[in-house]
């Protein structure tokens, strides 16, 4: 009974939420931490970073702050340079005519939720010129220096976000998100190529050992976790649906339509809770439900995709509403499978271990029946390779022998063709023959007839 009690996964509202106590949802890959405070306590670390020196000697400490001087002044002029770049000229920006922002304003207001190709539509207006010029040069400065560390591609994106909000001011503010989602999926739809699993981070290396440990844990079944599932004998999964929505996350490019398909397997999750009893289901049969698709989906990059929506994805998808609490359960349910040991499902470390080694010795039968199977298949593909020479020399001599007698047919008809031309000289010149001797005969018969009707009257009586 004990242990029936104790199986399963166990978390509360507030271990899902920011360590600072900010109210907004924290995330592992953040220690904890929501984006924002995560970001403030990188700024004041690096910015609070002691300085490198030797103060006992009163010289070499002027000369080394004179070095730091001139090192902070290069880094600065260094900083301007990349500011420019991203966002022009440090020269004031022009007014634009307040004519024309209550036109885009009015324009934007006017836009459906979810209306993509619509803000597409307004964005080429004259109206919205100067936010598309940002959007693109924005596009080019990042694709131009697409070699840059990811995360400093991060804050960069993250910093145009925070800057382009000024051109939706006289919005409602959720509009403003709604906005900021269309100008989201703009831009990350085009730079998705060249930021997602970035050469400079080890996100690749880790999808791998991620899918690997997923794969090592397929013994674990629903009720190791306390899924709960419905009492109907049905051979179909209720967790199916939920199953591909997580697999689907991979295909999309913009770090919304992927937290969207987060949200899909989530609803699918309570929908088949929802299954098992009456009840709404609880926090924890909803992370355990969560865990267990994970373990049957093994979907593909599963790291590089959550750390995608992290570095690039709006800071209020994830920090609070209903995509940041589903989000922060995938990471929750991401990080106990990562650290799931026995005691987690209710088992003692020789059990768990048991399970894992029945695992790894059900994998070398099956290691030894593939090698098999690959020999007989190569075997079979040395049989067929022969057969079809077989049949390449038979078509070979079979094509031989049908053009030796496509010759010999020609010399035939060759042959006949000159004979018959012999026999219709030899008609034509008899017909020519046949035809003189009875014109010859005609002519006969006419000088007869002449002569009898010159002859006398009586004569031709008597």
């Amino acid at each position: 009974m004990w242990a029936e009690q104790k199986r399963g996964i166990h978390v509360s509202q507030a271990e899902l939420l920011c360590k600072d106590g900010c109210g907004y949802y924290g995330n592992p890959a953040w220690q904890g931490y929501c984006s924002k405070c995560w970001r403030e306590r990188i700024h004041k670390t690096e910015t609070s970073r002691p300085e490198n020196g030797f103060h006992s000697d009163g010289g070499f400490q002027l000369t080394f702050s004179k070095f730091e001087e001139k090192k902070n002044v290069e880094k600065g002029r260094r900083s301007s340079t990349m500011k420019r770049l991203f966002w022009g000229t440090p020269s004031p920006p022009r007014q634009e005519s307040l004519e024309g922002q209550e036109a885009a304003v009015k324009a934007f207001q006017s836009l459906e939720p979810g209306d993509f190709p619509g803000f597409l539509k307004l964005l080429r207006k004259p109206a919205s010129q100067r936010l598309q010029s940002r959007c693109t040069a924005f596009l080019n400065t990042i694709e131009a220096y697409h070699d840059l560390p990811v995360e400093k591609q991060s804050d960069h994106v993250q910093d145009f976000y925070q800057n382009i909000t000024v051109h939706f001011n006289g919005l409602p503010e959720a509009q403003v998100s709604q906005m900021m989602e269309h100008i989201e999926k703009l831009i990350m739809t085009r730079l998705h190529k060249w930021v997602f699993c970035h050469d400079s981070c080890d996100d690749e290396q880790k999808d791998l050992m991620l899918q690997r440990r997923i794969k090592s844990l397929n013994w674990v079944t629903p009720q190791m976790l306390r899924v709960p599932f419905p009492k109907c004998s049905s051979d179909s999964d209720p967790y199916l649906p939920a199953i591909t929505a997580i697999i689907e996350m991979d295909a999309k490019r913009a770090p919304q339509d992927k937290l969207a398909c987060v949200s899909k397997c989530s609803q699918n999750v309570f929908q088949a809770l929802a299954l098992t009893n009456s009840q709404p289901a609880n926090a924890d049969d909803f992370l355990s439900g969560l865990v267990y698709v994970v373990l049957r989906a093994n979907p593909p990059r599963l790291h590089s995709n959550m750390n995608y929506i992290t570095r690039f994805g709006l800071p209020h998808s994830l920090m609070a509403g209903e995509t940041g609490y589903y989000f922060t359960n995938l990471s929750c349910a991401v990080a106990f499978i990562e650290k799931l040991d026995g005691p987690a499902l209710n088992l003692t470390p020789e059990e768990f271990s048991r399970y894992m080694q029945r695992r790894s010795a059900l994998s070398k039968p099956a290691e030894a029946d593939s090698q098999r199977r690959a020999r007989e298949n190569r075997e079979t593909l040395e049989d067929l390779q022969k057969r079809q020479e077989k049949v390449d020399q038979g078509v070979r001599t079979l094509q031989e022998q049908l053009e030796q007698w496509v010759r010999s047919v020609q010399e035939k008809v060759e042959d006949v063709a000159a004979q018959s031309s012999l026999i219709e000289n030899s008609l034509a010149e008899c017909l020519e023959k046949s035809a003189a001797g009875g014109r010859d005969q005609s002519v006969l018969v006419l000088r007869d007839d002449a002569d009898l009707n010159r002859a006398d009257p009586a004569d031709t009586e008597c």
